[in-house]
């Protein structure tokens, strides 16, 4: 399907671009505030922490049936409460007068988040051409990344200027944009034949919820007896999502609209593509977890230098994103996923092995590799996974695609967090010796590379298919 319902796709996609930035920039922006908000309510950090998992729990419990749901009743009307409840809710940070306001606020930004993440990427084929599809993901997925590189400097700046509600009321006039552009640009929702509750799994919906909620809590609540390892309370939680992964199975199998069409696991590429996007995100979680222990207690490095450091990775994505989109319109999805995946591959095969006496560019010159990588492997996949979708299974489709990456987060921010504690052989790992930490980070990137080397291996297929089409 290559129609398009606007006649200023530009502008569709501005607003669509802005969306994208906003969600992202909600998941990096309050981290930064952690201290400032544990002072502010005489808070500690345990409870302090769920201001970003709030957040983050919201976004990844409901962005597939956010976007079933927008399939269901329309992805514009749905794209606008999203960005609406997304910018109250905003403000309604910015003014908590509690720390538990502000953490409900923040899930319920997070609700209208999953709306905007699963929706912008489901809207792509109602707003440009085919051919050009790539290179529109391309600019999505630089937003996406652009929000989540600002994140970190722009809440310090807002924090040390005006204080901790500046993390938050700046989401209201970029908010309002956002909305003002959609609500002008974006094309009008098809009619549709079916109204009210037809098509809803509320069965479904409910038992997702909650074995996503309890095997997101089970990799990020902490256990009491340290870094590392499970807690009773952990196992619990995977044994109750893996419980709840058979129910759900078991409830889309009979009832008559469900959430997931589990016919679709069919299809060995969606299979591939959403295991893919789950292990790359695992890696890319895991320079974020060692990159601030790697450069302060083994380089030595102090906090502003630091920062700086971690800036140039996601930086390097942002500028990779529109031109991986026109690579893949030129050179096809399969071509370049794969040869993202290569780039990820040899950035984590160069840190497994990178000495201490590099400095700063042993670390900084594989990591942009492994960054640059990583946008290209985004960019193809979303594109290779949603061409040919069904209109009507965009929406859900799209959430996966994100569900996939959150998985990955949450997952690489505690088992590769485990991997290098473990590695590191330091009861604690902010006074490791240098050398222990650097140990520590070449097992991690051992371990990412062996994920990459997995990714591959299910890509492969991808790029023979595609190769024996254009000789048939």
């Amino acid at each position: 399907m290559t129609s398009t319902h606007t006649t200023r796709p530009y502008a569709a996609l501005a607003s669509l671009s802005l969306s994208m930035l906003l969600s992202s920039l909600g998941t990096s922006i309050a981290n930064v505030g952690l201290p400032t908000l544990a002072q502010a309510f005489h808070a500690p950090f345990e409870q302090v922490q769920w201001v970003v998992l709030a957040y983050l729990l919201a976004i990844t419990t409901l962005i597939v049936s956010v976007g079933r749901l927008g399939d269901l009743v329309g992805r514009r009307r749905l794209l606008l409460a999203g960005i609406a409840g997304f910018t109250a809710a905003s403000l309604l940070c910015s003014i908590a007068p509690t720390l538990w306001l502000l953490v409900a606020a923040r899930a319920m930004q997070g609700l209208g988040a999953a709306a905007m993440m699963a929706l912008t990427l489901a809207f792509v084929g109602e707003t440009v051409a085919q051919e050009k599809t790539g290179s529109a993901m391309g600019l999505l997925s630089t937003m996406s990344a652009v929000g989540t590189a600002l994140g970190p400097s722009l809440g310090g700046g807002l924090v040390a200027a005006f204080g901790w509600q500046a993390l938050f009321a700046v989401h209201v006039p970029l908010g309002l944009l956002a909305f003002v552009l959609a609500h002008r640009y974006l094309p009008a929702d098809r009619t549709r034949a079916t109204t009210g509750t037809a098509g809803l799994d509320p069965v479904g919906t409910l038992l997702l919820a909650l074995t996503l909620a309890a095997y997101a809590l089970a990799m990020t609540l902490r256990p009491v007896n340290g870094p590392s390892g499970f807690a009773p309370l952990n196992m619990v939680l995977l044994l109750a999502a893996a419980m709840g992964v058979g129910l759900f199975v078991r409830v889309e199998s009979t009832v008559a609209s469900p959430l997931v069409r589990l016919a679709m696991f069919h299809d060995p590429h969606l299979r591939a593509s959403l295991a893919m996007g789950m292990l790359v995100s695992t890696v890319v979680m895991a320079s974020l977890v060692v990159g601030p222990f790697y450069l302060s207690r083994a380089l030595g490095l102090n906090a502003a230098v630091v920062g700086l450091v971690l800036s140039i990775g996601p930086f390097a994505a942002a500028l990779t994103g529109v031109p991986a989109g026109r690579l893949v319109d030129r050179f096809g999805a399969p071509r370049v996923a794969v040869g993202g995946l290569v780039a990820m591959a040899v950035g984590a095969l160069v840190l497994s092995t990178a000495p201490l006496a590099l400095g700063i560019p042993g670390y900084a010159a594989p990591i942009v590799v492994l960054t640059i990588g990583y946008a290209l492997f985004q960019t193809a996949n979303n594109t290779a996974t949603l061409d040919g979708i069904a209109a009507d299974q965009r929406g859900v489709v799209s959430g996966m695609l994100n569900l996939s990456r959150n998985l990955g987060l949450i997952t690489g921010a505690s088992a590769m967090g485990a991997v290098f504690a473990w590695a590191s052989t330091a009861n604690n790992i902010t006074t490791a010796h240098p050398e222990a930490v650097a140990t520590g980070m070449r097992v991690t990137f051992a371990v990412a590379a062996a994920l990459i080397g997995l990714a591959l291996a299910l890509a492969a297929p991808m790029l023979r298919r595609r190769e024996a089409m254009g000789h048939t």
